[in-house]
This record gives structure tokens, sequence and C-alpha cells, in this order.
């Protein structure tokens, strides 16, 4: 059973940084894919940054230059590292993985979601 458990969410001040981690579990293939999205209240779920399963990462316009995805292959662990954070940046964060996606950050892509963390930025 496949399992994502995000942590690292907050509330700092705009301009401040925060590292979202998500912990993966339950995969017999080693290479997946792996996203991060996020949903405002009102708002449809959009993708923030992804890496496919042959390490090739992706971001969406709005964090390019902010933000950084990784991931540490031997902890089964992705990252969002988030700087110079603003306040339309806040949201209810998700990690998303499958084996396959036809684009890393397209949220309907994925089957396998974590239950999201809280990120709230302040002006």
């Amino acid at each position: 059973q496949v399992q994502l458990v995000e942590s690292g969410g907050g509330s700092v001040q705009a301009g401040g940084s925060l590292r979202l981690s998500c912990a993966v579990s339950g995969f017999t293939d080693s290479r997946y894919c792996m996203g991060w999205f996020r949903q405002a209240p009102g708002k449809e779920r959009e993708g923030v940054a992804g890496i496919d399963r042959d390490g090739s990462i992706s971001y969406a316009d709005s964090v390019k230059g902010r933000f950084t995805i990784s991931k540490d292959n031997a902890k089964n662990t992705l990252y969002l590292q988030m700087n110079s954070l603003k306040p339309e940046d806040t949201a209810m964060y998700y990690c998303a993985a499958d084996l396959w996606v036809d684009g890393t950050l397209l949220a309907v892509e994925y089957n396998y979601w974590g239950q999201g963390t809280q990120v709230t930025v302040s002006s």
C-alpha cells in the first residue's frame, strides 16, 4: 500500500522560508514520479513542482527561482524548499506520487496523495 506523509508546513512572514517533506512508502519500483501541489480556498489544485522517473524537474512559473524540489532516494523522501515566500503562496500543500504520469504538474495524473500540510504566509 502506497503512503505519502507530508510535514514541514507552518506560518511565516513574507520573505521567509519553509521546507516541506514528503515521506513515501509502498512502491515496489524504485523509480516513480512525484509532485508538489497546492490548493487555496476557493481555488483549484495547482501543480507547483514535479520530478519525473528520470529526475527531470518542472516548476510552475509562479514559483520559479523561489522554490526548489529535490528527492532523496535513499530516504524515499521528497522535499520542497520554499524561499522568498509571498502571501499568495498561502495554501494547503500536497505531495503526490505515481509510477507513470504524463506531466508531473498535472494533478489528474496521480493516484497517490498525502494528507496535506498548511502553509500560511503573512504580509
